[in-house]
């Protein structure tokens, strides 16, 4: 029997854009045609992009989308092609259809529809219930998309019907142990229906979710043929014999065993990058302190945009320290962005002056902390007004779950890169760039970390070693352990209670905070949803 060549498109389709990711389905088939696929299969979604939300309420988003499809079929000549698009009849469903011969020759819909973390698809789509299984030379393959992978059902009644190959299609974000997990999910399906698996995912970041792509080949018995890299973008191909009934790649681009460290920085950097582009922002601009956080927040904005387009903003008052004037100077000037120091001291004293009279009678305290804060939140967003630049937020995780952060100060900003990477991986991440080309003075690593907003003040004044704050985050957050659980692992009971006590009370914060990448199995915003006004404690 011949072998069954085919190509995943392992490619970014913005949500939206309707036109462009048409093109750039014709622009691939082309491609895989060329390179003498049988089958092309795009990803979930590829035509509205994933997660298009509430645009799928609009009836002339749809038929927008219909159209598309229409368009592409009478262009699947010679080839087959999966692609995965909106489809509304009566109800709208999240579907897959079969493009061959000019026409459109079935659509499957999604039986297993996601609602949780930050899945909300059973508020738009409605489930289907019926099995696709195609003939591709001669080779049964089995259509699912996505979260049918992860039910046992769909698969089984795939295999049941005949499939011997299931294609997988996706839109699967990413987090730290995400990849793991598919792979002991895909080879979990393989084995219990002695299949093969090719399973492609869309690849980019839109708002706060990132996708990696990381296409896989599984072999009946579940071991992993080939695994593709992840955070590019890539037209992958392979081949299956159903003579042996295995799968092999085609000259694929090598997917390192890479530390995570390197996954994480590609997937901020491309966080940023397609934040950027696709809002249509010319370049960014930061305010740099000579703290570690926007240090690392500047080398991913330049590895992500270039030098050109990324500004740094130095704004020093009384309690800025020689080492941030010179370190922040020093990076800025190695990294080649525009790079300016704007002081901050007449405005900051112009507040106190006009509050003097209110404040009178009353200690110096954290008002006057967040006051120079919001000073500069003031500047960087004048200066972001008038360039056009996106404003980049620098503050991380550990800060933000424990309100850590000023309102209008530092929290101001568009976008923020660091927004789920707890302060020791921010660390980690320094120190990986670092060893592939110092972009982060060492001297900024090494130092205590600290607001710089009155003498001598580091970060442990008010937070605990951030090893003991991030780990008893990570158990309170992504673990959702109580603090009964978290002590008896071993963490002082003060401690636990008091992070606990930070992270519920300033819920108010980070519903007013900027999205970022989610990097993590519980990220502040739409995959972790607290009451503010809530009595739990």
């Amino acid at each position: 029997m011949a072998k069954l060549r085919f190509a995943l498109a392992q490619h970014d389709f913005p949500v939206g854009a309707v036109a462009a990711n048409a093109a750039r389905v014709r622009a691939l088939m082309d491609e895989a045609r060329a390179g003498g696929a049988a089958l092309v299969a795009f990803p979930e979604l590829t035509l509205s992009g994933y997660p298009p939300e509430d645009l799928l309420l609009r009836p002339s988003f749809l038929e927008a989308c219909a159209r598309a499809l229409g368009e592409l079929a009478g262009a699947a000549r010679d080839i087959a092609v999966v692609v995965g698009h909106p489809h509304a009849q009566g109800e709208v469903y999240n579907a897959a259809s079969l493009l061959r011969d000019g026409a459109v020759a079935l659509t499957y819909r999604k039986q297993a529809l996601p609602n949780y973390t930050v899945f909300d698809e059973k508020r738009w789509f409605r489930p289907g219930r019926d099995t696709a299984v195609l003939a591709f030379d001669g080779v049964r393959v089995g259509l699912l998309v996505c979260e049918d992978i992860w039910e046992p059902e769909p698969a089984a009644k795939a295999a049941a019907a005949g499939a011997e190959l299931l294609l997988v299609i996706n839109a699967s974000p990413y987090d730290l142990q995400q990849a793991a997990t598919r792979e002991r999910l895909l080879a979990q399906r393989a084995r219990d229906n002695g299949v093969a698996i090719a399973y492609v995912n869309v690849v980019g970041g839109q708002d706060d979710l990132l996708f990696d792509g990381g296409a896989l080949l599984v072999q009946p018995d579940g071991t992993v043929a080939a695994r593709a890299p992840a955070f590019v973008d890539a037209l992958l191909f392979a081949e299956y014999d159903p003579a042996t009934r295995r799968l092999a790649a085609l000259d694929w681009p090598r997917a390192d065993d890479a530390d995570v460290e390197a996954t994480v920085y590609a997937g901020l950097v491309r966080g940023v990058r397609d934040y950027v582009g696709k809002n249509g922002f010319p370049g960014v601009l930061l305010g740099l302190s000579g703290g570690i956080d926007s240090a690392l927040t500047l080398a991913l904005a330049v590895d992500a945009l270039g030098p050109a387009r990324v500004g740094a903003v130095m704004l020093p008052t009384r309690y800025t320290s020689q080492l941030s004037l010179r370190e922040a100077k020093v990076q800025a000037e190695r990294l080649g962005v525009d790079y300016r120091v704007l002081p901050i001291e007449p405005a900051f004293q112009a507040f106190l002056d006009t509050l003097a009279p209110a404040f009178a009678g009353k200690p110096a305290d954290v008002t006057e902390e967040n006051l120079q804060s919001r000073c500069r939140g003031v500047m960087l967003m004048a200066l972001s007004n008038k360039s056009g630049r996106l404003l980049l937020s620098t503050g991380n995780k550990s800060e933000m779950a424990v309100g850590y952060a000023t309102l209008y100060g530092d929290m101001c900003g568009a976008y923020a890169p660091l927004k789920d990477v707890y302060k020791t991986l921010v660390y980690r991440l320094a120190r990986w760039r670092n060893a592939r080309g110092e972009a982060i003075p060492p001297a900024v690593i090494e130092r205590a970390p600290s607001a710089e907003l009155r003498e001598h003040q580091t970060d442990q004044d008010s937070l605990p070693p951030y090893d003991v704050l991030d780990a008893i985050l990570a158990r309170f957050v992504e673990g959702e352990q109580s603090q009964a659980e978290i002590v008896a692992a071993g963490y002082e009971a003060e401690t636990v209670r008091r992070v606990a006590r930070l992270v519920l009370a300033n819920e108010f914060k980070r519903r007013q905070s900027a999205p970022g990448p989610r990097i993590t199995t519980r990220a502040f915003g739409r995959d972790r949803r607290y009451p503010i006004t809530s009595g739990w404690r």
